[in-house]
Parts: structure tokens; C-alpha cells; sequence
């Protein structure tokens, strides 16, 4: 995925997995772009009610329980292993696009830029 990015000359990726931010990860991500990259690793934080609700919505039927257990495992998971340096950014009652620009600062990269998704599509500023 990423050599087809850099082909066409993309020089920043915004990867998103629940545990992509574990230590172990990290090799993936110098096995696709090199050991030099500069990984920023940002993980998006709710509540255990807010992560009820959204699960609630979105897994109808027997699939539930296990979600639910799922989630609550791996947030025990990230909260003992990420990286001290892993930015933490809370959710809860946010617009999708104020999480994305927190993502987006946490990098250090500048300026505008476009946040897209089905009917998301606005710039946002960056820049203070």
C-alpha cells in the first residue's frame, strides 16, 4: 500500500488500527517506509460509556458481548503498553473534524489541509 503511495509521490500517511501503536508494530512501519521514518503515534481515547454507545450502534445482534469484551481488552492492552510518547486524544462528544485536526497538530505538520469523508469535506487551519 504504501510503495503505490510513495510512487505517486506521497510523503505523509495517516495509518489507523486499534493497536497500531504498539511497540511491536513498529518494524511494519519501517519495512514499508524505511527505517528513518518519523512515526507520531496518537491514540483516540472514550470512555467506557462512550465506547458502549458507539458499539451499541453500530453491532446489531450476537456480536455485542464479544465487541464489547473486545474493546474493553484492548484498551487494558494500550493503557500498559504504548509508548510513554503516544499523544492520547479524548473523543468523547467531539465532531469527527476537531478529532482529525488534533491528529493532524499532534504531527506537526502545517497549514491547511482537507479532511475528507461523506459529508465531512471541509478544510481545516492548522496553522494557530
Amino acid at each position: 500500500m504504501w510503495a503505490n503511495s510513495a510512487r505517486r509521490g506521497y510523503r505523509r500517511l495517516i495509518y489507523t488500527t486499534t493497536l497500531s501503536v504498539l511497540p511491536e508494530e513498529t518494524g511494519m512501519f519501517q519495512r514499508a517506509m524505511g527505517t528513518g521514518v518519523r512515526i507520531v503515534r496518537v491514540l483516540l481515547t472514550a470512555s467506557d460509556a462512550t465506547a458502549r454507545e458507539r458499539l451499541m450502534r453500530r453491532e446489531l445482534g450476537s456480536e455485542l458481548e464479544q465487541e464489547l469484551e473486545g474493546s474493553a481488552r484492548k484498551a487494558r492492552l494500550l493503557d500498559q503498553r504504548v509508548f510513554a510518547e503516544t499523544m492520547r486524544v479524548v473523543t468523547d462528544g467531539r465532531a469527527v473534524v476537531d478529532v482529525a485536526g488534533e491528529v493532524v497538530a499532534a504531527t506537526g505538520w502545517s497549514g491547511r489541509h482537507f479532511v475528507a469523508g461523506p459529508g465531512r469535506d471541509r478544510r481545516i487551519d492548522l496553522r494557530g
